[in-house]
């Protein structure tokens, strides 16, 4: 087992806190796991990205070479366009579909959508409007995790208990609106892979 991610955003939407939740599963269940960050801006709005490589074998580097990640998970869609020369023929592109404009020369929205959509494997969702629906916007993180659930090769099960532990201090009721984006993000993915 072997799965290669590059996560990607702007600062503030939550990139970290996915890669400790995969991080945490994948530790939880007796994987090996490496990870590096890249912080555009220590502020909110700045480019975030992380690799973060999961195997049962042991791993020597935690960067991710062009053209073979697995899975690019992006909660921008610049971002994500950003980082798809890294993604393998064979891997998923999971991304939020909304723009988060923070730079007077950002592209426009239809052109970002036309290149997207151009790509074959994906599943691209509005995280912010179903975050919203599960309770609270600042859960969109969870949203594009739970649709990025079924690529992870990593017990569902694993990454709620993930998230437990690491929402845990927040209390119970961040936990639980956590869990059901999650859940409403992996409804979305299993209903997209539908044949």
């Amino acid at each position: 087992m072997k799965i290669d991610i590059i996560l990607a955003g702007v600062g503030g939407q939550g990139i970290l806190s996915i890669a400790a939740v995969i991080g945490e599963a994948a530790l939880n269940q007796g994987l090996f796991m490496k990870q590096s960050e890249v912080h555009g801006m220590s502020q909110r709005g700045g480019d975030v990205q992380s690799n973060l490589r999961i195997s049962d074998q042991a791993i020597y580097s935690d960067l991710i070479p062009t053209g073979k990640a697995d899975l690019v998970l992006a909660l921008e869609p610049m971002e994500a366009l950003r980082y798809l020369s890294f993604l393998s023929v064979d891997g998923w592109l999971v991304s939020n579909s909304v723009p988060y404009v923070n730079i007077p020369n950002y592209p426009e929205e239809e052109k970002l959508q036309e290149s997207i959509s151009g790509f074959q494997r994906k599943v691209i969702l509005d995280v912010d409007s179903i975050a919203r629906e599960a309770g609270s916007v600042r859960a969109a993180n969870m949203v594009l995790l739970g649709a990025a659930s079924p690529f992870l090769q990593l017990d569902y099960s694993g990454l709620e208990q993930a998230v437990r532990h690491i929402f845990g201090r927040k209390g119970e009721t961040v936990v639980e609106l956590n869990l059901k984006a999650l859940s409403m993000g992996k409804a979305i993915a299993e209903q997209v892979l539908k044949p």
